[in-house]
């Protein structure tokens, strides 16, 4: 009897498999772009870029892009990997066409990118009404957060510079559609700046918002019911004002920066002016109390603007600012929500927090660098990205429940897409089976059996 000589099984090697499928669990994407449509609406906006006798589709090659962008790729080779399973993705594309395409893109300026937006734009909408009662405007609002976010450059590209981190790259504003404590977020807008870009831009926050609303059905792009939510970088004067003009009426929840009047005006607050900050639960928080401020401190900023302001005891290890007080951290606010409590209010932009969630997905799907030298290409690079992270937030919500619905990318590649089957043909159709043993085929089948009972798209 031999003895093991190791702690793993000894398996020997054969290349010669057939009919095995890797990334099988895949399919959960592409039946999303299907059902969704989006194939066939990013192939109508790029018709004009299509060259004639052209082999592959323009809208297509930008699609598996962005599925190689969702299965983890962070540069144009990767879509090698849709490439090495024809029988789930179809023909795609070579290289050189991939490289040519984002070339052809790229030198049209603005013209592919708005045409790209538009059909995301469609799209998001027909999925909306297809996920129902699960759709992030479900409530009859939509929360749309603005951030800014680093993205690190290890050569020298175009419109890199030095970051207010004392890091070298760039700086784009991002947006995305909060889906609420019951699901992820999908992406928006996404601005790309050079690395010295101002964190509190005025004109960039407009641009960004304007590209957001752009994105959500009609009824959103205007009104209370849209309410736009960003930190300390978007409180100017000029931004809030352009949220409030006449017209648009959006809802704000924007941080504002403690200037030496607010910290001034904190310290005469009465302890009876301060009311206990809550949890999500209902629950009291813990060290936490806000209070509105009114008199002179809103004097000059649009009608009907509140300021609210929370003080916290700091958690073990902070260090205090120079604006805290008495020993207590102190944020503030600015918002046109009336007739709701200031302790309702002050949850729902700390809720803000999870645009976090939204940047660190983005950098685990092909944010984390910008692959080209070009600013143009990168724009296009930016585009492909976000179709990726709209993919895998529309996947979860059409077809995920529980705690499944709540996995960022990087669980959904380990648990779901990752997962091996063997293709079997029998007459014109094709069967793909999973491994019983692999712990997440439930939820694959179960996904896939959710997405087929929706309407196929026209």
């Amino acid at each position: 009897m031999k003895k093991p000589t190791g702690s793993y099984p000894h398996v020997r090697l054969q290349g010669d498999g057939r009919a095995v499928v890797s990334q099988a669990g895949s399919v959960l994407l592409v039946e999303t772009v299907r059902k969704s449509g989006l194939d066939q609406a990013i192939s109508a906006a790029l018709a004009p870029w299509r060259k004639p006798r052209a082999v592959h589709d323009a809208g297509k090659i930008l699609v598996d892009l962005a599925l190689a962008v969702a299965l983890g790729g962070d540069c144009l080779a990767d879509i090698a990997l849709p490439r090495s399973e024809p029988a789930v993705f179809g023909p795609v594309a070579s290289d050189p066409t991939v490289s040519r395409l984002i070339d052809t893109l790229a030198s049209s300026g603005e013209k592919a990118l708005t045409a790209i937006r538009a059909a995301r734009s469609e799209v998001r909408r027909h999925v909306w009404e297809l996920a129902g009662d699960r759709a992030p405007d479900a409530g009859g609002q939509v929360t749309v957060d603005l951030d800014g976010v680093l993205v690190l450059a290890h050569s020298d590209k175009q419109d890199a510079a030095p970051t207010w981190k004392k890091t070298y790259g760039h700086h784009p504003l991002m947006g995305f559609v909060d889906h609420g404590p019951g699901g992820t977020g999908e992406p928006v807008a996404a601005l790309l700046r050079p690395g010295n870009a101002g964190s509190n831009t005025a004109a960039d926050h407009i641009t960004a918002t304007r590209l957001a609303l752009a994105q959500l059905p009609k009824k959103y792009r205007r009104g209370r019911r849209t309410l736009i939510r960003c930190d300390s970088a978007g409180g100017t004067h000029e931004f809030v004002a352009w949220l409030a003009q006449r017209g648009r009426w959006l809802s704000y929840s924007v941080g504002m920066v403690i200037t030496e009047a607010i910290h001034q005006y904190v310290l005469r607050v009465p302890a009876s002016a301060w009311t206990p900050a809550v949890e999500s639960d209902g629950e009291v928080r813990d060290g936490a109390w806000v209070a509105e401020l009114t008199g002179n401190l809103i004097d000059g900023w649009p009608k009907g603007m509140r300021l609210i302001v929370r003080k916290e005891r700091p958690h073990r290890g902070a260090q205090l600012r120079i604006t805290d007080a008495d020993g207590m951290r102190i944020t503030c606010f600015a918002t046109n929500t009336a007739d709701r409590p200031i302790a309702e209010l002050e949850l729902r932009h700390r809720l803000r927090a999870r645009a976090e969630d939204r940047i660190r997905a983005a950098r685990a799907t092909g944010l984390r660098n910008l692959p080209l030298h070009d600013t143009a290409q990168n724009k296009v690079w930016l585009e492909i990205v976000q179709i990726a992270l709209d993919l895998l937030a529309w996947m979860p919500m059409l077809a995920l429940t529980g705690k499944a619905r709540l996995w960022e990318p990087r669980r959904l590649r380990f648990r779901l897409f990752s997962a091996a089957g063997q293709l079997a043909t029998t007459g014109r159709r094709r069967i793909l089976r999973l491994a019983r043993h692999w712990p997440w085929t439930f939820e694959i089948t179960t996904a896939l059996e959710r997405l087929a009972l929706l309407p196929n798209p026209g």
